[in-house]
């Protein structure tokens, strides 16, 4: 065997378990990066792996996001296509793992996720308080990443509840309902309550893993 079939069996041996991070690149503000998605799930993911003794795949980067494209900077697959490549990268990790799961950040992805039976999925809640680029994302990027949060330009966005935007943000998507990007309100966000958020979702993974 050669050195570096060695490290590769030796990295994912007896990995009974992979977890796969799912995030997005997309708007979140003009205060937080376009990766917030994909930080969030990797972290999360890594302290579940780290707590199940699971082997951590390399995040998927790119989701749906097509409620978000009137926002520069956005880069969206779309639902068939994020369906098409979670499936196939299920059936290529069974070969050598016995379960594969999904960690999933960006709700976009819900629908994607929901279509085929063969992908089994956590979520990582981030949407307790707000729902995108509030306080619990920025608390969680002060945590995770503090160097990517422009804090001196975080601005508070619609923060009406998803029952009552929903219709129109369906329609015309977030720019619709938040011009700025922002669901939410960052005002408040702590690096502290990032670490306690991170500490609860991978609690309620882990709890519904084992």
């Amino acid at each position: 065997m050669s050195s570096l079939a060695r490290a590769i069996s030796a990295e994912t041996a007896g990995a009974g378990l992979v977890l796969v991070p799912l995030g997005s690149t997309e708007q979140h503000g003009p205060h937080l990066p376009l990766d917030t998605d994909t930080v969030i799930a990797t972290a999360v993911a890594h302290e579940v792996g780290a707590a199940l003794d699971a082997w951590v795949a390399p995040p998927v980067a790119y989701g749906s996001s097509g409620e978000h494209q009137s926002f520069p900077g956005t880069a969206s697959v779309g639902t068939e296509a994020l369906t098409h490549v979670l499936v196939e990268l299920v059936r290529s990790l069974r070969t050598w793992a016995s379960r594969v799961v999904i960690v999933n950040a960006h709700g976009g992805n819900v629908a994607a996720l929901t279509a085929s039976d063969e992908i089994e999925w956590v979520a990582c809640a981030t949407e307790a308080h707000d729902l995108h680029a509030g306080i619990t994302e920025t608390s969680l990027m002060l945590h995770l990443r503090p160097e990517s949060v422009r804090l001196d330009a975080a601005e508070p966005g619609n923060t009406q509840p998803l029952s009552e935007i929903l219709p129109a943000m369906l329609a015309g998507g977030v720019a619709a309902v938040s011009p700025n990007g922002v669901l939410g309100d960052p005002a408040g966000a702590t690096p502290e309550e990032g670490a306690r958020v991170l500490r609860h979702m991978v609690a309620e993974i882990v709890e519904r893993l084992t």
